[in-house]
């Protein structure tokens, strides 16, 4: 009895679907090590020291914009996750593993991921493009000659694509998503207020307060950061439309992928999305009032898909256990690369 195990390996978090168990871990994309380079914590007690370690000790994101920043860290990162998730099954059985990746990632990119899977002592390695395993997980039926159009907006990328008969038609992936959001508020608090936040307030502030689009009932938060003039604590309030000012050429950037792979399309395949829509899916989607702008912006219909920040991980997972409906899924075994 093997083990099948799918990982969204997203910058900044990481969902790993066991099958027969589902997603049994959503933990972030973070790794603190000390000066040495050895590992001190991984995923969520190594984001709790983000911007609070002494000097000898870093906590970093080893992935940046969909892809490896450091090699090692993310090495350690997978053995870490995956170890916690098997258990002793690890040392009995070797995984088949698929892993998903933006579409816009280069081969070395890819050959990097894949290089990582194999020092994890994986039995396999299977390779999906993220638009394919969201569309899986949105429950979209991508086997057919049919066009399905999907918006992944993760942590690092934004992958907008145009599926049919299980292949990306066209597509376009942007490193504009969820951290771009965050570090155009930082940026925003900086130049109106004069106030540094960390990652984590941004965070924060995206979550609770965050709009691409006027609220029916506008909110607002305490945020505390630093006065980089008196460099001393401040808390000010802030509100859901200075947010919405802040956000205002990240979000006309996915705007304008989105209506570049359209423009692309072919008619027939057009005319299908004019049918069926939009549909948005990773944690970033989840911005209020993005489906709203989005099909105001197109003028086609715009959903959520129902669980957006699962939906990759769940893709990948159905993907691997469907293997020979997926026509055209990359893949690549042990083996077969120990003779390239």
């Amino acid at each position: 009895m093997g083990l099948d195990i799918g990982i969204d390996l997203g910058t900044s978090s990481v969902l790993i679907y066991v099958k027969g168990k589902g997603v049994v871990l959503r933990e972030p994309s973070v790794v603190s090590r000390d000066e040495d380079g050895k590992v001190k914590a991984v995923g969520e007690d190594a984001c709790l020291m983000i911007g609070r370690t002494p000097a000898n000790i870093e906590a970093i994101r080893p992935l940046r914009d969909g892809v490896i920043s450091d090699y090692e860290a993310t090495e350690e990162m997978l053995k870490y996750f995956i170890k916690k998730v098997c258990g002793k099954k690890l040392l009995l059985y070797k995984p088949r593993i698929m892993i998903c990746v933006p579409s816009g990632i280069t081969e070395v990119e890819r050959r990097a991921v894949m290089d990582a899977a194999d020092k994890v002592g994986a039995k396999e390695v299977y390779i999906i493009e993220e638009p394919i395993a969201a569309a899986i997980g949105a429950g979209l039926d991508i086997t057919k000659a049919y066009g399905s159009m999907v918006v992944d907006v993760g942590g690092g990328t934004t992958d907008i694509a145009v599926i049919s008969l299980c292949g990306i038609v066209k597509s376009k992936s942007i490193k504009i998503a969820g951290d771009t959001f965050d570090e155009a508020i930082i940026r925003f608090m900086r130049r109106k207020y004069s106030l540094q936040i960390g990652e984590r307030m941004a965070e924060e502030m995206k979550i609770r307060i965050g709009c691409v689009y006027p609220r029916k009932e506008e909110v607002s938060m305490q945020v505390r950061g630093r006065n980089l003039v008196l460099g001393l604590p401040r808390t000010i309030e802030i509100t859901s439309s200075e947010l919405m000012e802040a956000f205002d050429e990240v979000v006309q950037q996915i705007v304008d992928g989105v209506k570049n792979v359209l423009e692309k399309t072919p008619p027939e395949l057009s005319a299908d999305i004019g049918d069926r829509g939009i549909v948005l899916t990773g944690g970033g989607s989840l911005i209020y009032g993005l489906d709203t702008l989005l099909s105001i912006k197109t003028g086609l219909e715009v959903t959520i898909s129902d669980d957006p920040i699962s939906c990759v991980v769940l893709g990948t997972g159905e993907a691997l256990e469907n293997l020979d409906k997926i026509l055209k899924l990359r893949v690549i075994k042990q083996e077969e690369r120990s003779h390239r």
